[in-house]
């Protein structure tokens, strides 16, 4: 579509002449074979039986990528939520997270209460006096964590039969398994919208 696409800009502006060979209708969809209809996938999730046992194994690793990850876990955060945390969403008096609206994927502002691990991890990277919009989860040079470097990190564990956002999933499965919170309340608690 996108090499169509150009191909219609060039002729429009006199760049090229002729029909266009990347045409879709009436050409190369008779050529080729039909797309698959795009089927939903799941992330891997680690079972929640096997979750304390990792959270030992990922407390042992010191890099930032690691609390980074561990946060993430505590907090049942999306990736792109936790890297892009600033110090100016963090309440550390009243143990909350609130990440604005223009950060989330429902686009409404979302309050996480934290942990007393998740705020044990955001004491240990606080600087003295960190400006609010300041990054929480941030590299050596002060630059915001990629958004692989989580998953970089379950690789180097030796765990390829996992992904980040897979650990929504197993929170999901824990909540709904082990606990009487309602599935609404769960739901909120992923930021899923109602």
């Amino acid at each position: 579509g996108r090499v169509e696409r150009v191909r219609d800009a060039a002729k429009a502006k006199g760049y090229r002449e002729g029909e266009n060979p990347a045409r879709w209708r009436g050409h190369l969809d008779l050529l080729l074979p039909r797309r698959a209809k795009a089927s939903r996938s799941h992330h891997q999730a680690l079972a929640f039986a096997q979750i304390a046992d990792f959270m030992k194994e990922l407390a042992r690793r010191p890099a930032v990528a690691a609390r980074a990850l561990e946060f993430t876990i505590l907090t049942a955060a999306r990736t792109g939520e936790t890297l892009g945390m600033t110090w100016g969403e963090v309440d550390m008096n009243e143990a909350l997270w609130t990440v604005p609206a223009g950060r989330m994927k429902a686009g409404t502002e979302h309050q996480v209460p934290l942990s007393a691990r998740a705020s044990a991890i955001l004491k240990l990277l606080r600087p003295k006096r960190p400006a609010p919009y300041e990054l929480v989860f941030r590299s050596d040079s002060g630059k915001q964590l990629s958004n692989m470097s989580m998953a970089m990190l379950l690789r180097r564990m030796g765990r390829d039969d996992i992904t980040v956002h897979g650990f929504r999933s197993t929170f999901r499965d824990w909540a709904g398994e082990t606990t009487s919170f309602t599935r609404e309340v769960v739901e909120m608690a992923l930021a899923h919208t109602i």
